[in-house]
């Protein structure tokens, strides 16, 4: 986001923000105030962002960009404190960087009644796991495992006429790491998905898989270590694996059988899910249902994709504000980052696009 003179833009201020829709008072305000949301006395918000473009093969455009959207609204509309943040993109988004950081940014930090945040923008895959903890078939029936493709896993030569083994993290794992966390106060924002293809105007931000491909045995090995450390029986993972996800809230960018789509939007490109997910709560402190049937509502019906959620079973989490705290900012369209000298910069992370292309 650029800089512009401070005198600049307040010169031009009221005609531009009035066109926005946006108070120039309380725009002003809002730059007056940036840093005393942290001061506010509330749990300690942790947020772990990954984000993968450059892939080998099939690159994607909008991944990296969703964890800044993410991160402006975690910081100005939510409190987090910036040093709170972690993020993981492209090169540092290996397999062990991932698993790492989540083990040290949120399993060992949150503490019990602390938030915490976990945000996957890349591609998703599906495998065949060779020796299945869970004895159960995905729900679009395929008896796949679904996947989290870091940017080191890649198919094998000769794919798909031959099969091996990739390098990705399964569903499987991200139950595990999620039981292990201290807090109950979870949300997993995954915008990916299980099979692939290109478009002209999109692109499905999926790698190809199947029942040719399965999980290296290293990641069979990391899913045993934490059925220890967490003494937990495979009879209780299968259980909990089978009720629904380990702790919060989760959100999924698409259906099973849907794609999840990485949009261009104006000069940028974005994950269309992460996109509407962070300007609709930048106008609302909705629930989850609030939030996804406003996405469900705004995605055009070409791209086919239907974002759902799901909460922990019996928790009432489907009544709870988005991120699971009780503090926000006041609603808004943009907000003041960072002013230097006679410069501002400006987020404008909650303009409606529609009012952008009028």
């Amino acid at each position: 986001m650029p800089l512009i003179s401070r005198r600049h833009f307040f010169q031009f201020a009221s005609s531009i923000l009035a066109t926005l829709g946006i108070s120039q008072l309380k725009f002003i305000s809002q730059a007056e105030n940036y840093g005393k949301v942290l001061a506010q006395s509330t749990p300690r918000k942790l947020a772990l962002l990954v984000g993968i473009n450059k892939y080998k093969k099939a690159p994607l455009r909008g991944c990296v960009y969703d964890t800044e959207m993410q991160r402006h609204l975690l910081i100005h509309r939510f409190g987090f404190n910036p040093k709170e943040i972690y993020i993981v993109t492209d090169e540092k988004a290996t397999r062990q960087g991932i698993l790492e950081a989540f083990e040290e940014h949120l399993i060992k930090q949150a503490k019990p009644g602390d938030v915490a945040v976990f945000h996957y923008s890349g591609h998703g895959s599906h495998v065949k796991d060779p020796n299945p903890i869970v004895k159960t078939s995905l729900m679009d029936g395929s008896g796949l495992s679904g996947t989290l493709v870091p940017v080191d896993s890649s198919l094998p030569q000769g794919y798909p006429n031959v099969g091996g083994t990739v390098n990705d993290i399964m569903g499987h794992t991200l139950f595990l790491l999620t039981s292990a966390l201290k807090t109950d106060n979870f949300t997993g924002i995954l915008d990916s998905c299980f099979s692939g293809m290109t478009t002209r105007d999109f692109t499905v931000r999926s790698r190809a898989g199947g029942e040719k491909i399965e999980i290296v045995s290293q990641e069979k090995a990391y899913q045993e270590k934490w059925l220890s450390r967490l003494d937990m029986s495979e009879d209780e993972f299968v259980k909990g694996y089978q009720s629904g996800v380990a702790k919060g809230v989760v959100f999924a960018s698409a259906k099973p059988f849907q794609t999840a789509k990485d949009v261009k939007i104006l000069d940028f490109h974005a994950g269309i899910f992460s996109y509407l997910f962070t300007q609709y709560l930048w106008q609302e402190t909705a629930t989850p249902k609030e939030a996804i049937a406003y996405i469900n509502r705004q995605i055009p019906v070409r791209l086919k994709q239907n974002p759902l959620y799901e909460v922990k079973k019996d928790t009432k989490l489907d009544s709870k504000a988005i991120y699971l705290t009780e503090y926000s900012s006041p609603v808004a369209n943009a907000v003041v980052t960072e002013i230097k000298g006679d410069l501002a910069q400006i987020w404008l992370g909650g303009l409606d696009i529609k009012k952008l292309l009028n």
